[in-house]
């Protein structure tokens, strides 16, 4: 895609700060980063979400999560992490090619992103959404 920037730094047109790369991915630190050694995993083919990326590619993104880390946890010193990923632009997603957050968390840094208790009133829903889900 022309005019996708992850694209553009797949393709070196735009310089990043790259940590590493492999056949299918890289990892660059984001440039609006919500704490030190926020990094972004992204496939080097342009997919748009997680459900256009092919199987094979998805199961390297998890280990190569891990590896990182395990990087970041020996370099930073740090134990607690968010990992984020956005599908659709409601859901956050700024930039239209896939990537994984991989957010450190270090103590009183105020950098935490937490999922709680919704409170939406979907939960009085349930079943009905239950029965939609797993009918043919």
């Amino acid at each position: 895609m022309t005019d996708c920037i992850f694209c553009k730094i797949a393709n070196n047109e735009i310089p990043s700060k790259k940590i590493w790369e492999s056949n299918n991915l890289f990892c660059i630190l984001d440039i609006e980063p919500v704490s030190k050694g926020h990094c972004l995993i992204i496939t080097k083919k342009h997919f748009e979400t997680l459900t256009d990326v092919p199987d094979e590619i998805l199961s390297q993104i998890l280990v190569e999560v891990k590896k990182t880390m395990n990087l970041l946890k020996e370099k930073l010193n740090v134990n607690n992490f968010n990992i984020l990923q956005n599908n659709g632009k409601l859901a956050g997603q700024e930039v239209n090619h896939f990537h994984t957050h991989i957010i450190p968390i270090f103590k009183d840094d105020n950098a935490h992103i937490i999922c709680g208790k919704s409170t939406s009133k979907e939960s009085q829903n349930i079943e009905e959404i239950y029965e939609k889900i797993i009918k043919n």
